[in-house]
């Protein structure tokens, strides 16, 4: 039988415990006084930060970083149900970021933050640490790679070929044929978390998994 071009997608995914976890925070006041809101917001604002510069340590943590937007004020007159405009409510916002290397830290942080008046838990990112990302990302495109030649292999067995051999080696959508892009080299996936408050009222936050997904697109010789 004649050498049969044979090309296939090799993927692998990994999945590992979250090593950081940062949280968006928002503090929102609205009211009748424009100047009420913002002091409340500024006092809020200084009162979290404060905190933050206390536990804010780039090496050791428990706050690797952590960050502010600049406050914003504003006015608006809403309209009531039977098409009445109403007197201006002013609003006063500010959000802050903060990126924690201790999960358990970061568990009861929110916990207690989430309890004060004007401040609003918008989500919480998890990652990897950039040297634990890189290491895995290497390790899921070498498994990669073995899945493309396992693919390859079974199908020129199949055909009753004996071996085959690479002649390329792309990132999903690369080798020229117009194949399809398919999904590159993904890097990291982190689900949604949830919380567990069964323990005595304790915040208990629960990531799931980091996953590190990498396709390759491969074509090999078969003879």
């Amino acid at each position: 039988m004649a050498d049969a071009i044979i090309t296939v997608q090799g993927e692998y995914e990994l999945h590992h415990p979250a090593e950081r976890g940062t949280v968006r925070l928002t503090v929102t006041y609205e009211g009748e006084s424009r100047d009420e809101v913002l002091a409340l917001a500024t006092q809020r604002h200084i009162s979290l930060t404060a905190e933050l510069r206390d536990i804010h340590h780039p090496q050791s943590g428990p706050v690797t970083w952590w960050a502010s937007d600049q406050l914003r004020v504003w006015g608006e007159r809403p309209w009531n149900q039977d098409g009445r405009q109403l007197p201006v409510v002013y609003h006063a916002q500010v959000g802050i970021d903060a990126k924690f290397s201790d999960l358990a830290a970061l568990s009861d942080w929110v916990g207690v933050v989430s309890l004060l008046d004007g401040v609003a838990v918008n989500g919480i990112t998890w990652s990897l640490t950039e040297a634990r990302k890189q290491t895995l990302v290497q390790e899921a495109r070498r498994r990669a790679v073995e899945n493309a030649v396992a693919k390859a292999t079974v199908y020129a067995t199949s055909l009753g070929l004996g071996s085959v051999r690479a002649v390329a080696l792309s990132d999903p959508g690369m080798l020229g044929d117009g194949s399809s892009p398919g999904v590159p080299p993904q890097p990291l996936f982190a689900r949604a978390v949830s919380a567990d408050l069964s323990g005595g009222g304790t915040l208990a936050l629960k990531p799931e998994d980091i996953t590190i997904a990498v396709q390759v697109h491969a074509r090999f010789v078969a003879s």
